[in-house]
């Protein structure tokens, strides 16, 4: 999983800012507001979101309680599983990837709120952007993951990497070791693999308990604007760290790719539902902005739209079949992020003029 240090990217923005107020003519001193801005809109669409999510992670903990029951019923023979309960172990495995897939762009519609918020952000180390322990101690998950068998995983990584790099057979740690054909055709293609069920287990039962967890914690929130404009500054500029990732998954690298995440659903598909949940954000403090300059408030609408519309581009001439180049990804990649770091500058110096606080 990438490994997002996106609190260290907002000092540069913020200065860019900076800058860019002492070349621009003095703004004119913000209109006077009766009363505090609403922000219910934002928590509204978040616990829209993590009410989907505990209940698509029941759907994959309920497909994977069914094969590590097939497992246990082989005595975790996994030679004796393919041979003998092969459709079974196959159709668990399959309604517990179609599930993920339902689950994990459920997750990224609402990643800019929580990954942007000083009080959520550690559901989304833990959830979909933490490092392995033994890969990046200094910005690994918090938990160790305990299987069934008495065996400890310590901070093997996030749990929507864990589960996809078991589930599909990424990281081979994960999985069972058994060579498992799945069309008979005599060859080993991306996916045919049986999971490690112990593995798959207690990823699948702690990203359950992370999501309802995650759900209590956003219904007990109530969001402030230093809270919607820190989100908008820390997650806004990121769009480097996304491309890169895509560039080093299948999408772009193919067999080459060494990646464990991001192999199944495309970053740029995730790319866009992250930028949906930031509108959402920027349309509740739009109000604040647009007492400061009417002009700048529709400025940011239309730009980050465009940011939006242009990963929108990129992704449907993939889907169309286009097989981007590594260097391709970098020189999008570097163009997403200048238009990032336009919007960002924009939404900083706004900040500023409000007086609202972008926690670092």
């Amino acid at each position: 999983m990438a490994h997002r240090l996106r609190l260290l990217v907002i000092v540069p923005f913020i200065l860019w800012a900076l800058v860019a107020c002492s070349q621009a003519p003095p703004a004119s001193p913000p209109a006077p507001t009766a009363a505090a801005t609403d922000l219910s809109g934002i928590k509204e669409y978040l616990l829209g979101q993590t009410r989907a999510l505990t209940a698509a992670a029941a759907e994959i903990q309920a497909a994977s309680d069914r094969y590590y029951a097939l497992a246990q019923e082989t005595n975790f023979d996994y030679s004796a599983l393919w041979t003998n309960r092969r459709q079974e172990a196959i159709a668990a495995i399959e309604s517990a990837r179609a599930a993920w897939m339902k689950a994990s762009p459920i997750y990224e519609k609402m990643e800019g709120i929580v990954a942007g918020t000083p009080d959520l952000s550690q559901f989304d180390v833990d959830i979909d952007a933490g490092a392995a322990g033994n890969e990046d101690p200094n910005n690994a998950v918090s938990f160790d993951l305990t299987l069934p068998d008495g065996r400890t995983l310590p901070k093997p990584g996030n749990l929507f990497g864990v589960t996809e790099g078991t589930l599909w057979g990424t990281e081979p740690a994960f999985t069972s070791g058994v060579t498992a054909d799945w069309n008979g055709d005599g060859i080993i293609e991306f996916g045919e693999t049986l999971p490690d069920a112990s593995v798959l287990k207690a990823s699948v039962d702690m990203l359950t308990q992370m999501a309802n967890d995650l759900h209590v914690a956003a219904e007990a929130w109530t969001p402030t604007e230093s809270d919607a404009f820190t989100a908008l500054v820390v997650m806004v500029p990121t769009m480097s760290e996304y491309f890169a990732s895509w560039r080093d998954s299948r999408f772009v690298s193919g067999d080459a790719s060494t990646q464990r995440d991001f192999n199944v659903i495309s970053r740029l598909t995730d790319i866009q539902d992250i930028l949906g949940g930031l509108e959402v954000v920027y349309a509740q403090v739009r109000p604040r902005v647009e007492s400061i300059d009417p002009t700048q408030a529709e400025q940011i609408a239309t730009d980050l739209r465009n940011l939006k519309a242009f990963v929108a581009d990129v992704s449907a001439q993939e889907q169309n079949g286009r097989r981007f180049t590594p260097e391709e990804a970098d020189t999008l990649g570097a163009e997403a992020q200048n238009r990032a770091t336009a919007i960002t500058g924009q939404i900083s110096q706004v900040a500023g003029i409000l007086g609202v606080k972008i926690v670092e």
